[in-house]
């Protein structure tokens, strides 16, 4: 996606009058392209220890609460008190969903993808105000891309190509699409608005889980919490 973007971009940033970002914003990109390293990492991991129907609610569950503390305390953002009751409602959600017998040893790899999620998202909070969004998703893309490539180098000393180019293309696709849409809110709304509506996602997921991939055990719990989940994320949006 970077290799098919980047000439769209230097065309964009031709007709837009050559905008740059400052100093700061290239570092905000540098960082949150590691947090985004991290974040493939750690969900990868929790993703071959857990079902995805725990982990994806765990981590898009906890990501918020941490976003909104971050918005509250280090961006000195205001809350009323229907996004509070929504916080409540999320920690309730995740809770329901979070059983240690379909969780395990994922839980940890899911809390540590919550962590990156809320990190970056509060970096690109700050970035997208420096510049224009798309430049600074491009960045972060183009540094996050730079990042994967070689870890993965290290890793296990030989790059592998995927066989499933059409699969591929396709997630990232969308995984794009999306994260330059939430840069753009990321623009214009506070942080602690967007991180928790973004994951309205946590229900569909907990769906897919239980009756696509026949995730079964405690799946009443399950989409339980992951109702209460968005419940909570609709009412931060308040």
């Amino acid at each position: 996606m970077v290799l098919l973007a980047t000439p769209v971009v230097g065309v964009v940033w031709l007709l837009f009058g050559r905008p740059t970002l400052p100093p700061a914003g290239w570092g905000l990109a540098v960082l949150s392209g590691l947090f985004e390293l991290a974040y493939f990492i750690f969900l990868s991991e929790g993703y071959r220890r857990g079902d995805l129907s725990v982990v994806y609610p765990i981590a898009r569950g906890t990501a918020p609460v941490l976003a909104v503390l971050a918005g509250l305390l280090l961006l000195r953002e205001h809350v009323s008190t229907p996004q509070l009751l929504g916080v409540i409602c999320l920690l309730a959600g995740i809770l329901a969903g979070r059983r240690p017998r379909s969780a395990g040893a994922a839980t940890s790899w899911a809390l540590l993808t919550a962590v990156c999620i809320a990190t970056y998202t509060t970096l690109d909070r700050l970035g997208v105000r420096l510049g224009p969004p798309w430049l600074y998703g491009w960045a972060v893309f183009f540094f996050t891309c730079v990042f994967l490539l070689g870890w993965l180098a290290l890793r296990t000393r030989r790059l592998e190509l995927p066989t499933d180019w059409t699969g591929t293309l396709r997630v990232g696709v969308l995984m794009t699409a999306t994260y330059v849409l939430i840069l753009y809110a990321l623009s214009i709304a506070p942080l602690a608005v967007i991180a928790p509506l973004r994951e309205s996602s946590i229900v569909l997921v907990a769906l897919w889980g239980v009756f696509r991939m026949g995730e079964h055990d405690g799946w009443r719990l399950k989409l339980v919490g992951a109702t209460a989940t968005v419940a909570g994320a609709a009412l931060v949006t308040l």
